[in-house]
Formats: structure tokens, C-alpha cells, sequence
């Protein structure tokens, strides 16, 4: 029983399951955002009243497109939500703080094998190397 409640308790499993609740809510709001107002809107040009009830028939069996059309645009504006709001910003965090890592490593011009920036011989093929100067932090190197 205790490592169940441990399981239970781990931070990335509690983190798993706020997301899970918000990404079911929000897709619930735009759920209700497509099917209440962008249809319409959508269907009002198109002549329809009610765009969930578009259908067409085949050899007298009825295929309803309309609800999937709702379940499609759904299904975009979570995708571009989620695009813009999560993926680009972290990309972008990720990538300035990545920007701002001063590099503690170089490559040797023998072997390309990495080296400490202040080393003089190269641990791998042993060539001399001349140790790079040392530069204070978000000051630029010609």
C-alpha cells in the first residue's frame, strides 16, 4: 500500500492528471465555441439553419457531415492554440536560454573531440592546443 501511495503522490503523475482535466475542459469550450457560434455562421452562408444536420445520401444510406466538419474545426483551433500558446514559447525559451549558456567546451582541430576551453593539450589525441582567453558573461567574441 505504501508504494502505491508513492506512485500516486510522484509529482509527474499529479502533473499528468491537471493536465488531462484542463486539456478535457478546454477542448469542451471550444467544443461549444464551434458547434454554438462558428457553424452557425458558417451554415447562415451556406443557407442551412443548423450546420450539424448537413447530410448527403448515397444509394439511400445517409452520411451526416456536418458533425464531423464541427469535430474538425474543433480540432484545428486546439491544435493552433496549443501551437502559438505552448509550442512556440517554450521553443523560444528554450532556445534563449540556450543563447545564454556560455559554452565551458570547444572542439579540438585534430580529433573534433571536445575539450575544456582553458585545456592545453588535447585529452584524446594529445596535440597542443592554445587555451582560449576567458570571457565575461554576454560580452561577444569577434
Amino acid at each position: 500500500m505504501q508504494g502505491f501511495k508513492k506512485f500516486l503522490l510522484r509529482g509527474n503523475l499529479v502533473e499528468l492528471a491537471v493536465a488531462v482535466v484542463i486539456g478535457v475542459a478546454f477542448s469542451a469550450l471550444i467544443a461549444a465555441l464551434v458547434k454554438d457560434l462558428i457553424t452557425p455562421l458558417i451554415a447562415a452562408i451556406g443557407g442551412k439553419p443548423d450546420f450539424s444536420q448537413l447530410y448527403f445520401t448515397v444509394n439511400k444510406s445517409k452520411f451526416a457531415y456536418g458533425d464531423f466538419l464541427d469535430v474538425v474545426i474543433s480540432f484545428i483551433i486546439i491544435a493552433a492554440v496549443v501551437y502559438f500558446l505552448v509550442v512556440l514559447p517554450v521553443a523560444k525559451l528554450f532556445e534563449l536560454t540556450r543563447r545564454n549558456e556560455e559554452a565551458t567546451e570547444r572542439e579540438c582541430p585534430e580529433c573534433l573531440s571536445s575539450v575544456p576551453k582553458g585545456a592545453r593539450r588535447c585529452r584524446y589525441c594529445t596535440t597542443q592546443l592554445t587555451p582560449e582567453p576567458e570571457t565575461q558573461a554576454g560580452a561577444e567574441t569577434p
